[in-house]
């Protein structure tokens, strides 16, 4: 997100070229529409590193300086590039200046559009480590809490603030897929939220990930409260807790976002999260 808002500002004074992979084949570093910006001095955004990528920002600069080329240059990624991924990238060059800023800002929109969606409810440490850690993540977040004047300024560009009183109110607006993480000041609103989450997983089956902090007792202890409530084991079952892929050590709010974020990135790589499939994480 900082790299697509920085090119966008300073698109609008200086032209560039704007390097995408426009198809692949085999093993390659980046996938299909990932970019990088070459400006005069400076790159933005990444096509995969490597002798491909000075390459491509040696062949982008000598078209800012009014060398002609091609629009769409293939690259085999093998030993002439000193690379042995062994696939082959096509990427895609294409000259931009002021003009092209609201065509390029509706392009970012629409695939932001597709981004997962992750639902974080509370605005304490961990959730403000755990935002910053999201920040540069093609994913979006809705940061939920029920307390005014919480939430810190300026927001990354991929966050929206939400303020909810009563709090789990937020989880019936929540878009169909969105994964939803559970880490608010109050034991009784992360038992407020996990239950309306555990409703609405019963009624539409389109939350694929319902995670929340805490330890093993605190699920023990949440568990009997929910199937006070009404709630069957096997909808319990449906909740993670603790979060955090295993294996991480450490309470630190920063470390504890780390191991989060990995958890998250672990479940939409290996799950359809637009129709709410996954399996529990232990």
């Amino acid at each position: 997100m900082t790299s697509e808002r920085n090119f966008l500002v300073q698109l609008r004074t200086q032209d560039a070229v704007l390097v995408t992979v426009h198809s692949h084949r085999g093993s390659v570093p980046r996938e299909a529409g990932a970019w990088m910006a070459v400006l005069a001095d400076e790159t933005l955004g990444t096509v995969g590193g490597g002798h491909l990528e000075w390459q491509a920002m040696a062949q982008a600069r000598a078209r800012l300086n009014g060398a002609p080329g091609q629009p769409l240059l293939r690259y085999a990624l093998g030993p002439s590039l000193g690379q042995c991924c062994g696939g082959e990238v096509v990427l895609k060059f294409e000259r931009v200046g002021a003009a092209d800023v609201p065509r390029l800002q509706a392009a970012f929109a629409q695939a932001r559009a597709h981004w997962p969606h992750i639902a974080l409810f509370g605005g304490g440490h961990v959730g403000r480590a755990l935002v910053q850690t999201l920040a540069p993540l093609p994913l979006s977040v809705r940061w939920v809490d029920s307390r005014d004047e919480i939430f810190p300024e300026p927001l990354p560009a991929n966050v929206l603030a939400e303020h909810a009183d009563p709090v789990q109110s937020a989880v019936a607006d929540l878009p169909p897929g969105a994964l939803v993480l559970v880490m608010s000041f109050s034991h009784a609103e992360d038992l407020d939220v996990v239950a309306a989450c555990i409703a609405r997983q019963r009624a539409q089956a389109d939350l694929p990930f319902i995670g929340l902090i805490g330890s093993h007792s605190k699920w023990a202890a949440f568990s009997h409260r929910l199937q006070a409530r009404g709630f069957r084991p096997e909808e319990l079952a449906h909740v993670t807790c603790p979060i955090g892929l295993p294996g991480i050590s450490g309470k630190a709010p920063e470390v504890i976002a780390v191991a989060v974020a990995a958890q998250l990135l672990q479940v939409i790589g290996s799950a359809d999260i637009t129709r709410g499939e996954t399996q529990r994480t232990t």
